[in-house]
């Protein structure tokens, strides 16, 4: 019976050590939503046209589905070891597309602890992807053994 308890009090405990620990978990600000800042909103001047608005803010995150007279900015970050921040811009349009009232939500003038990951990612539209390499690997590079093709 003895045994068993050992047994048992072992088994429970390097499954609760293994299992539930919190050492060294890895946590990651999660950013989502159209970044606006005080600068790009300063821009806006009422009676402008939602292709100037465009111009300046980009694409709307949300577009109200029935009437698209009004947009909405919205940006979160989930902070990995802190709180939530949210910024919302709403831009109302009037019937003739012009811009006629900004509404703000949220501290748009401080700044945002954003870093970007510039080792990883997608590759950008119109790059070439042999530019990207670093220069070692574009020069180790073996011949190639094809001969070219001459003419007559």
């Amino acid at each position: 019976m003895q045994k068993l308890t050992r047994i048992i009090t072992l088994s429970v405990a390097l499954t609760v050590v293994s299992g539930c620990s919190y050492v060294g978990v890895y946590k990651r600000d999660i950013p989502q939503g159209n970044l606006v800042t005080q600068e790009m909103v300063s821009q806006l001047q009422p009676g402008m046209t939602q292709e100037q608005v465009t111009y300046v803010m980009g694409r709307p995150l949300l577009e109200a589905p029935f009437d698209a007279s009004q947009w909405d900015y919205v940006f979160r970050l989930d902070k990995a070891y802190g709180d939530v921040e949210q910024r919302r811009v709403t831009l109302t349009f009037d019937p003739q597309g012009r811009l006629a009232n900004i509404e703000q939500e949220g501290d748009l003038s401080k700044a945002l602890p954003l870093e970007a990951e510039s080792s990883m990612g997608p590759a950008t539209e119109g790059v070439d992807p042999m530019d990207a390499l670093p220069e070692e690997s574009t020069q180790t590079r073996p011949p190639s053994n094809v001969q070219p093709v001459q003419q007559p």
